[in-house]
């Protein structure tokens, strides 16, 4: 007698079998938890975003122990800062959080009631100005008040200033919120130089598109805000490289994985090539891969496929998200493990430069990129970046153990 399977189970087998033989990609959250556990929610959450905030946490948690670790050490300190404590929410901050309620009631609750529609195009409905106004009134209502109170419990009489303590690891909050503004700001930047003629075809698309962002663009205006803010509060440039170095790499690789799973363009070139007899171990699909439900919607339709991501690459390409994810992994366990025997500041993230350099040079070479050409020589931008940054680390070491000896000779 055959046995009764439910169309949800029947529904979860076939899945998890069409998963296995060709490595199904998640465009959003929903797809990876579908292939998870085998339920299916709607999220607006995409893939690719959702192991940005996650690169972003890694890079919180390296930033952090490094500052902890220095503290003692003594290469970093905390240091005095004024604050006034009893006085009443001063009219700025109640406009400011006015406005940022009413920007989630204005599009949150307009969201959650046109629920499908927001997780159909999250982009587009967010970017839209479409919105809820009687939402967007209630919610600033309510956040202004809410700040009002707050300052209210804890007014006093004669508002005074005290001096408080401030540890360096926590200034990790306003660190990563800049690193966050001026990376997207750099690397949307970096992006549109590189691809300058679809900028100019949409400029308004590639400015506001959350797609197309250049990992160096974002490395260095980050780096130029967080080496702004760190130095505004009496943390030497040279220990607050070697702070980030570990948490750099880490969170590039994390965010590898998201570019992997999502399938959002960044692939190696046309893969044709029998995989190797050393690789014969692992799945077809580390060696070329097409990328299937990617979520640029790039390459030919799947037969049989309807809805939004129901393209696949016509030939496999080198997955090289995975690669880099793989490598700088890696590579951050490499740094983590010889962060503590390096004494001379400088060091360490001159290292982190050479790897950061060498990995994406190599893995441009089987990288689909834009290129710039000067006669005949022809180069990617992050080809050229990688050659400056590993020049920069050989540099940096030379700088770093000369430093050294001068201060021993001084001494």
């Amino acid at each position: 007698m055959a046995m009764w399977v439910s169309p949800r189970l029947k529904k979860y087998i076939f899945i998890k079998i069409y998963l296995k033989k060709k490595y199904f990609m998640f465009p959003t959250l929903s797809h990876l938890i579908e292939y998870l556990f085998g339920i299916q929610i709607p999220l607006p959450i995409q893939t690719f975003g959702f192991f940005v905030a996650l690169a972003f946490v890694a890079g919180y948690w390296g930033f952090s122990q490094e500052f902890k670790r220095r503290e003692l050490l003594g290469q970093v300190h905390p240091f005095k800062r004024e604050v006034i404590v009893g006085a009443p929410a001063t009219p700025l901050e109640l406009i400011l959080n006015a406005f940022f309620g009413f920007l989630i009631g204005y599009k949150f609750i307009y969201g959650i009631l046109n629920y499908t529609a927001f997780v159909n195009n999250p982009q587009g409905f967010i970017l839209s100005l479409e919105g809820n106004i009687f939402a967007g009134i209630i919610m600033a209502l309510v956040f202004a008040y809410w700040a009002y109170q707050d300052k209210k419990k804890l007014q006093l009489p004669e508002p005074k200033k005290i001096a408080e303590t401030v540890h360096p690891y926590q200034l990790m909050g306003t660190l990563i919120t800049w690193a966050a503004i001026s990376g997207i700001i750099g690397a949307k930047l970096f992006d549109n130089l590189e691809y300058w003629d679809r900028f100019i075809q949409d400029p308004i698309q590639g400015l506001l598109s959350f797609s197309g962002l250049t990992y160096y663009g974002g490395l260095i205006f980050g780096a130029i805000a967080v080496l702004y803010v760190s130095r505004k509060n009496g943390i030497k440039a040279v220990h607050m490289s070697d702070i980030s170095a570990p948490g750099l790499m880490l969170a590039y690789g994390v965010g590898r994985i998201g570019c992997q799973l999502s399938g959002d363009g960044d692939w190696g070139i046309d893969n044709i090539n029998p995989k190797p007899n050393w690789l014969s171990w692992a799945p077809d699909w580390v060696w070329s891969f097409k990328y299937p439900h990617n979520v640029v919607n790039d390459g030919i339709p799947i037969a049989g496929c309807d809805g939004k991501f129901c393209h696949e690459l016509a030939v496999g390409v080198y997955p090289t998200p995975l690669y880099e994810a793989l490598i700088c992994i890696l590579l951050f366990f490499f740094l983590w493990s010889i962060r503590k025997k390096i004494k001379t500041p400088g060091i360490l993230f001159s290292i982190y430069l050479i790897l950061n350099g060498l990995e994406r040079f190599t893995i441009e070479l089987i990288r689909v990129n834009s290129k710039y050409h000067i006669g005949s020589f022809s180069f990617t931008q992050a080809e050229m970046i990688s050659t400056f940054l590993v020049l920069g680390g050989v540099i940096g070491i030379l700088w770093s153990l000369n430093a050294a000896k001068n201060r021993k000779d001084i001494a």
